[in-house]
């Protein structure tokens, strides 16, 4: 039975191999890099819209609100890093329908890298808008005592990022092969459909806190309607 796309060996040369975490990655990649560009090589402007336009502008729309709701007044300078870590959990979930294929979150090692592109991403966001010494200064607010603890927090949530997503993953993968073994028919057709979802709602996670840590990094926050300027 086979529960990780790491097990997968497409190539191998003496210590260098290709398995199915990198193929199914660099594939998924390949695959939203062409779909994007089809979508959006004709976009419009007027009320004749094609379907995939509005199914584009429906999912943009969403991420961006949501990222504005998470604390980030210009979803717009966030949303190219996050939209892409939803996208990319979200379509290696939906293709587990295809046969043959695993999606490589399922892979620590794909999960370590996702967890680890937030964990550069944040101070980068953070430089970005406060500047090295601003951001650097959080880490001693209020208190340097807090020094240490702000450094820990860094790198255990990156590792939470990783192993929840790699766990959630995981654990229906594991499900559903167990499933097939037991019941091959109709029952393990539900599990995968509880998969789907279950992997949509982990998607959802994983990107809102990529955007509530990119938040604290950057300390954005809307102005308040008693210190806004009267007009």
């Amino acid at each position: 039975m086979r529960l990780s796309s790491d097990q997968m060996i497409f190539w191998q040369h003496g210590f260098l191999k290709i398995n199915g975490t990198i193929a199914f990655t660099w594939g998924l990649m390949l695959l939203m890099a062409i779909g994007s560009k089809l979508i959006t090589r004709r976009l419009s402007t007027g009320l004749d819209r094609t379907r995939w336009q509005n199914l584009l502008e429906i999912v943009v729309t969403g991420i961006n609100q949501q990222i504005e709701e998470v604390g980030l007044r210009h979803p717009e300078k966030y949303i190219g890093f996050v939209g892409t870590l939803f996208l990319f959990v979200a379509m290696a979930n939906i293709c587990t329908i295809l046969p043959g294929y695993s999606p490589p979150t399922g892979s620590l090692s794909t999960t370590a890298a996702l967890a680890l592109s937030v964990f550069i991403a944040v101070p980068l966001f953070g430089i970005g808008d406060q500047g090295v010494r601003g951001y650097l200064r959080s880490y001693v607010q209020p208190t340097v005592i807090m020094l240490p603890f702000n450094i820990i927090s860094e790198f255990s949530r990156t590792l939470a990022l990783a192993v929840r997503l790699f766990g959630n993953m995981m654990s229906g993968a594991m499900i559903i092969a167990i499933l097939l073994t037991i019941t091959p028919f109709v029952f393990p057709i539900f599990m995968t459909m509880l998969g789907l979802l279950t992997g949509m709602v982990q998607a959802y996670i994983f990107s809102i806190l990529a955007a509530v840590y990119i938040a604290a990094a950057t300390r954005t926050r809307k102005p308040d309607a008693a210190s806004a300027p009267a007009t």
